[in-house]
């Protein structure tokens, strides 16, 4: 399909120099004629055969975020919990951080 666009992107690139560089040509006819001969109706036509692989990524995402609901509900219905005991973790002092607060400045 890519094969396609570029062969008719060059076809009209050689139409936008040809009416450039022609003797009743100009530059804005050069640009209007690449736009509405090369642009605009390929920049359509990538987008209209691009819509079945966007529509097949969306159903992929969707697909992939029931199987994470389901594997979440999964876990949560099991009663295994990571830590439900509802105590801080228990740290030892060398790591502890100290508070951090007024000083007592006196000397």
């Amino acid at each position: 399909m890519y094969l396609i666009v570029i062969a008719w992107l060059y076809v009209t690139l050689l139409m936008a120099l040809a009416e450039a560089f022609s003797s009743q040509g100009s530059v804005l006819g050069a640009i209007i004629t690449f736009v509405l001969y090369g642009l605009l109706p390929m920049g359509l036509v990538v987008y209209l055969m691009g819509t079945p692989l966007r529509r097949k990524a969306i159903r992929k995402s969707e697909e992939l975020a029931r199987q994470q609901a389901a594997a979440a509900q999964a876990l949560a219905d099991s009663g295994v919990q990571p830590d439900a005991s509802g105590h801080a973790p228990s740290v030892s002092a060398k790591t502890a951080v100290p508070a951090v607060g007024k000083e007592d400045l006196r000397l």
